[in-house]
């Protein structure tokens, strides 16, 4: 049996720049519409006490996404012909399936079942689809 071959180094600064894309997409690219669609205030601002758990918790979500997506990039390496893809592909192929299969149809129920707007629900996929490329990019590359 064949074993999967994981570089940790590429999964840790995967995390770490997921890390920051998420800071960047949600304070500086769409944090006004976020919040909008969101319904909160403007002025809103955690406690010191409530922003340091958010961020603990999201850089160990990070670290875990970056782990299986390396895991599950490395079971892709086994599938016959993947090698034609080349670079580009193997990452495109990641990334695509990953977020239809896996992150797609979460964020297709917060519109569906939670009544959560498209716009919402356009910030936060494309956010989940540009995380998967970060990721894959950095995975792929290290």
């Amino acid at each position: 049996m064949q074993e999967l071959s994981i570089n940790y180094t590429a999964v840790i600064l995967a995390a770490v720049a997921n890390f920051f894309t998420g800071f960047l997409w949600y304070s500086v690219l769409f944090k006004n519409a976020w919040m909008k669609e969101m319904a909160m205030p403007a002025d809103t601002k955690p406690t010191s006490g409530m922003m340091i758990k958010s961020l603990l918790m999201n850089i160990v979500g990070c670290f875990f996404l970056a782990f299986v997506f390396a895991h599950n990039n490395a079971a892709w390496s086994f599938v016959p012909g993947i090698e034609t893809l080349g670079t580009v592909g193997s990452i495109a192929n990641a990334v695509i399936f990953t977020w239809l299969g896996f992150f797609l149809i979460v964020d297709l129920n917060t519109v569906a079942f939670e009544g959560r707007s498209w716009r919402l629900f356009f910030i936060n996929t494309s956010y989940h689809f540009t995380m998967l490329l970060v990721s894959a990019i950095i995975l792929h590359l290290l």
